[in-house]
């Protein structure tokens, strides 16, 4: 295919409305550092004397959901906080293995925030905001030092300094870590510092609550409405602000490395009550995931991205070479990804690998027992550095690999695929982590700003943790200081009330249908469905075909679906069918925006617009803008557009050859 794109502009009338621009609010301003400072001084701020008559709502218990929890506890607010897990501590941030990057500089390789900041937006295809990554990067010095502080135990040098290694679409080493267990590490200082403040009586803890709607009253965002996930008790909570910080969408494809709890229930109630959505189809599929193995398996396990710092990634040259991987001589290996990008090499960008990945199974090269698979070859790096020092970097992983699979990695080669992983969509957000709804902030995953179409390694622990330590208390403050003498809303009020009945309605009608197939049945449908239509590459043709399917699905599910239990008591499979429910909506939005955009960014792969290499091919002219998506009940959505300005890391197609 040639460098420059066929002209193609699919016919979308009757799938969605175009509205107005939308002012993601960033700062302007010639001098780069002075733009979150200034930010900053300029918000309001309410007394420590006063903060005590403010409620706040704070929606789950991860990285972001703890920090601003215990920040804005510590501060001497009054903050309700809510997880559906039996503790804070089992919060997805758990998951998170590999790392947490930050420009602190203290090796001697060119490292610095601007550089910091040039490989995000540049790893993200130019469709983040600037303004946002300049803040991402400046307060990570200070993400590190403070997790450090409270308790998180990086790895260290034997002089004591943090050790640092690299991580993929970088060419330095910032990525701080805890052997494979950061995220796990993170979470345990983060649950402990709330914790703290629910002993100090500042934070009241909400555990196994699930919020299923979001009040909403006289414009402003005042409350919550959760179920008790072991009695079913239906109740609103109300406050002067609300916080979401509900993790990502990822489970859309069933077969994904998220936990089977993670869902984007909270999330998608608030865009039906107004909340814009942005950019639903940017969804990274992670590189260095398991493949599926069996068709009994329900999902897939991450496997940190660090292990490419020393592994290799290789297919055998022949397609259909069904030998052993140590039978296969080096003269007939592909390390592909050194021959396509020899500077990054195994650790080019995560929308590059996946795709490079997926170009080697779908032309006969993958390996393992469903051929759907690449080897990644730690042989190289025992023979050279030894196996303790491998054990000492990666060992969790390497047992954990060993658990999943009954082979041993120190032997053999693991077997990776890509699998769905992180959204890089989300609620939209303007600078200040403010949603189109005024009184409703989020953080970390469950938001848009940073990570454009494609996030770097190891900026998913460091995202959240600045929205919740070193953002969003300062931006809340500013919406609470002019409703000082304002009380909460009357859990009593007849809007609140209404909110209550119309989720405690819908909980009986998905118990009422009395069909065939339980949620997960429908479940494992949409997810094939979506990752055959809307995966790793896109065409309008598939697009337009998986539209057309979920559609046919959810019609289904509505008369077929079957939920035993009743709604007042312990009942999985209602929490289940409900967050299936939410995800045949999102699907098809996220179907609707793929085709919508009318290019390929990052991980955004519309096969129709390919550089003659294969890689993606940005249409800067007419797409340089995140895709904000408000809700019309019975109607199609309307797009908005936030233009993005690239003031200081100017626009150019990248390359990590």
């Amino acid at each position: 295919m040639s460098e420059t794109s066929e002209t193609f502009a699919p016919d979308l009338d009757g799938l969605r409305h175009l509205g107005d621009d939308l002012d993601g609010r960033a700062p302007t301003g010639d001098d780069p550092a002075r733009l979150w400072a200034d930010r900053r001084l300029g918000y309001r701020l309410v007394s420590p004397a006063n903060r005590p008559k403010f409620k706040v709502i704070v929606v789950g218990t991860g990285l972001a959901g703890a920090g601003a929890a215990a920040a804005l506890g510590e501060l001497g607010y009054q903050v309700e906080c809510f997880t559906f897990h039996d503790s804070p501590r089992r919060a997805h941030s758990v998951a998170a293995q590999g790392g947490i990057n930050a420009a602190r500089a203290r090796k001697v390789d060119n490292d610095s925030v601007e550089r910091m900041v040039l490989d995000t937006v540049k790893g993200g295809d130019f469709r983040g905001r600037e303004a946002d990554v300049y803040r991402l990067a400046e307060e990570s010095g200070r993400v590190i030092d403070h997790l450090d502080a409270i308790g998180a135990p990086f790895a260290r040098e034997y002089g004591g300094s943090l050790r640092t290694r690299s991580f993929g679409g970088v060419q330095v080493s910032r990525t701080y870590y805890a052997r494979g267990q950061t995220g796990q590490q993170l979470q345990v200082a983060a649950s402990q510092a709330l914790l703290r403040q629910v002993a100090c009586g500042n934070v009241t803890s909400h555990t196994r609550h699930e919020m299923l709607d979001l009040v909403v009253v006289d414009g402003r965002a005042q409350g919550v409405v959760v179920r008790d996930l072991v009695s079913g008790e239906v109740r609103a909570v109300t406050g002067h602000a609300v916080v979401l910080c509900t993790g990502g969408y990822g489970n859309v494809y069933y077969h994904s490395t998220l936990a089977k709890n993670s869902n984007p229930t909270a999330a998608w109630r608030a865009h039906k009550r107004g909340a814009y959505f942005a950019s639903p189809s940017f969804m990274q599929f992670h590189p260095t995931a398991l493949p599926v193995n069996a068709p009994w398996q329900t999902k897939t396990t991450l496997m940190s991205e660090s292990l490419r710092n020393d592994g290799r990634v290789w297919v055998p040259k022949v397609a259909g070479d069904d030998r052993p991987a140590n039978d296969i001589p080096e003269a007939e290996r592909d390390y592909y990804l050194e021959r396509k990008y020899p500077s990054f090499g195994n650790l080019a960008p995560r929308d590059i690998s996946s795709r490079a990945a997926r170009e080697q199974i779908d032309t006969g090269h993958g390996v393992g027992p469903l051929n759907n698979s690449v080897y990644l070859d730690f042989r190289d790096a025992l023979d050279r550095l030894g196996r303790d020092v491998i054990a000492e970097r990666y060992g969790n992983l390497f047992e954990l690999y060993r658990e999943s699979t009954d082979e041993d990695p120190y032997t053999v080669p693991m077997r990776i695929a890509p699998g769905a992983h992180f959204s890089m969509g989300g609620l939209w957000t303007d600078y200040d982590q403010r949603t189109s709804i005024p009184g409703l902030f989020v953080g970390g995953e469950v938001g848009n700003n940073y990570h454009g179409a494609n996030r770097l390694g190891a900026n998913s622990l460091l995202s959240a943790s600045v929205d919740g330590w070193f953002t969003l208390p300062y931006s809340v403050p500013d919406h609470l200081a002019p409703l000082l003498g304002t009380p909460a809303l009357d859990p009593d009020a007849p809007a609140v009330r209404a909110a209550v009945d119309e989720v405690r309605a819908g909980i009986e009608r998905l118990c009422a249908i009395d069909g065939s197939h339980p949620p997960s049945w429908f479940h494992r449908q949409l997810g094939a469905l979506m990752y055959t239509h809307c995966g790793v590459s896109r065409s309008a043709e598939g697009l337009r075909a998986g539209i057309v399917a979920i559609g046919e699905l959810c019609e289904q599910f509505w008369r077929d679906l079957k939920v035993v239990g009743t709604p007042g008591e312990f009942n999985q499979q209602l929490e289940q069918a409900g967050r299936v429910a939410d995800l045949l909506e999102l699907a098809e939005l996220m179907c609707i925006d793929a085709l919508d955009r009318d290019e390929s960014c990052g991980a955004h792969f519309r096969i129709e617009h390919q550089t003659a290499g294969g890689e993606a091919l940005r249409n800067d002219d007419e797409w340089r803008f995140v895709s904000a998506w408000e809700h019309h009940a019975g109607g199609p959505p309307v797009r908005h557009r936030e233009p993005l300005e690239y003031r200081h890391v100017h626009l150019q197609t990248r390359s990590y050859a």
